[in-house]
């Protein structure tokens, strides 16, 4: 197409200069007493130099800008090539590489801004906090990277465990940017870590107004905080007041048994001991755990062993399903020494299930999830504490080789349920608002961890035992002890 558009170029001006030619014509110039007679292809000829002559001086002229010109976008170019291998050799963990790209970055782009950013994830990865916090607090001064920057140093002060200018440093944060997510989260988990339950209801609310936490995980927060504004109204001596709102905390945390355990214990020292039974057998229902177990013990300890083992058995039933009603009752049978009794009872835990694992809605995104077998499922067999339950049956019964059977098999066993904190995996048996391991809010739940269980000292009656692994049935062999007590 080029080709053929030259072409007809060059035929057009030959053409016209035949036509010229053939055509000559006459102009006559006068102007001051000088006059100038030449033909029209000349005066073409000599406009068409004139013009060249223009051209050519306003190229010389320019030269020099238009050469700056391209200097720096050849430099703006680099810079970017440089910016944006800086970003790769972060994201890759190359701190050195990163370090040598943003100082390239920051020599050849005269935009600051776009190389602070790198300059401090460079610091960063090379563990130098101390330059990283320098280049964060220089973004502040620029509008564009003022709430990176603040994002930056709140993180390092979160680190450095300094949580008012943590505090402070959100604060900031929010007033530029009300409605980001992670800045509401901050400040509610800086409000918590702190005590300041109050403060944290507030700013949940404004969270939840935002729609920046999912409703059913912001009912779980609201639960978690009235149990932590229960105990404390309860330490400032406001007893009623402090049951209210342990038995609220309790509907809207129903999986926790923390609130529950607590309003029964604060009934039962004021002498409520209906009002505390029917506490812990309400709760038990959604929350079978050994905080409860503990409170209803304490309620019957004054009982016959006989009548105990009744009142367990109406807890148990209050929750059918849950293998821990079972292994309750089962050693409320042990210490009245009916073993036919913790035989039935031990038999029907081995065929409950584990306790589910939850699957709650967290803050402002999914975070980890406990880990699951392979089908999905909780762990399914028999725990440590199940399989220490059955050796001590069977060396109560005398069968010294089905209870090396079951101690053996305690070695590797399921762990027993636990509190897992669904952010680090840390795993604690005493629930508490905070995890003890990474701090987060409200993240332990009961479930039983998908890993084999760490061996345990064993019983003094099977210290010095060693035998082979075989592999006993679920269920235990018959006998027809039925519910006699041994003597």
């Amino acid at each position: 197409m080029r080709l053929f558009l030259a072409f007809a170029v060059i035929c057009g001006l030959v053409a016209a200069a035949v036509f010229l030619a053939d055509h000559p014509g006459r102009v006559d110039i006068v102007w001051s007493g000088y006059e100038i007679e030449t033909s029209v292809g000349v005066l073409i000829a000599l406009f068409a130099i004139l013009a060249a002559a223009v051209r050519l001086l306003g190229v010389i002229i320019g030269s020099p800008g238009a050469l700056l010109r391209r200097r720096r976008e050849r430099r703006r170019a680099a810079g970017y090539r440089a910016l944006t291998r800086g970003m790769v050799a972060v994201a890759a963990g190359e701190p050195h590489e990163a370090r040598r790209h943003a100082r390239r970055a920051g020599l050849l782009l005269a935009e600051p801004p776009l190389t602070l950013l790198l300059s401090a994830q460079a610091a960063q990865l090379e563990g130098d906090e101390g330059a990283a916090k320098r280049f964060f607090t220089a973004m502040l001064e620029q509008p564009e990277t003022e709430f990176l920057g603040l994002r930056g140093l709140i993180n390092q002060a979160l680190r450095a465990g300094d949580l008012a200018d943590a505090r402070r440093l959100a604060e900031r944060a929010r007033s530029l940017r009300p409605n980001a997510p992670w800045v509401v989260e901050t400040l509610f988990d800086l409000e918590a870590r702190e005590g300041r339950w109050e403060a944290a209801r507030a700013m949940l609310a404004a969270a939840e107004r935002g729609g920046l936490v999912p409703a059913a995980r912001a009912r779980h927060y609201r639960g978690v905080l009235l149990y932590e504004l229960a105990l404390a109204t309860r330490q400032r001596g406001e007893r009623e007041r402090a049951l209210k709102l342990a038995a609220a905390a309790q509907r809207l945390a129903c999986d926790i048994a923390a609130p529950a355990a607590a309003a029964a214990r604060w009934l039962l020292e004021d002498g409520r001991t209906a009002a505390a039974t029917k506490t812990v057998a309400r709760a038990w229902r959604a929350a079978p755990q050994p905080e409860l177990v503990a409170v209803w013990d304490m309620i019957h300890a004054a009982l016959p062993p006989l009548a105990r083992v009744k009142s367990f058995e109406r807890l148990a039933a209050a929750n059918p399903a849950a293998r821990e009603s079972h292994i309750a009752a089962a050693e409320a049978a042990f210490a009245a020494r009916l073993w036919g009794e913790a035989r039935r009872y031990l038999e029907q835990a081995l065929s409950a299930p584990p306790p589910p694992y939850p699957d709650p809605p967290l803050f402002a995104g999914a975070g980890p999830r406990p880990p699951r077998a392979r089908n999905g499922e909780p762990p399914a067999g028999p725990t440590r504490r199940l399989c220490l339950l059955l050796a001590r049956l069977a060396e109560a019964e005398g069968e010294t080789a089905r209870m090396r059977e079951w101690l053996d098999r305690a070695v590797a066993a399921l762990p027993d349920p636990r509190y897992v904190c669904a952010n680090c995996g840390g795993e604690s048996f005493i629930w508490s608002s905070r995890c003890p391991g990474c701090g987060s809010f409200d993240t332990l739940a009961w479930h039983t961890p998908a890993r084999p269980g760490s061996p345990l000292p064993l019983p003094a009656a099977a210290e010095g035992l060693v035998t082979a692994a075989p592999t006993p049935s679920e269920r235990l062999p018959q006998k027809a002890v039925g519910g006699e007590a041994a003597g």
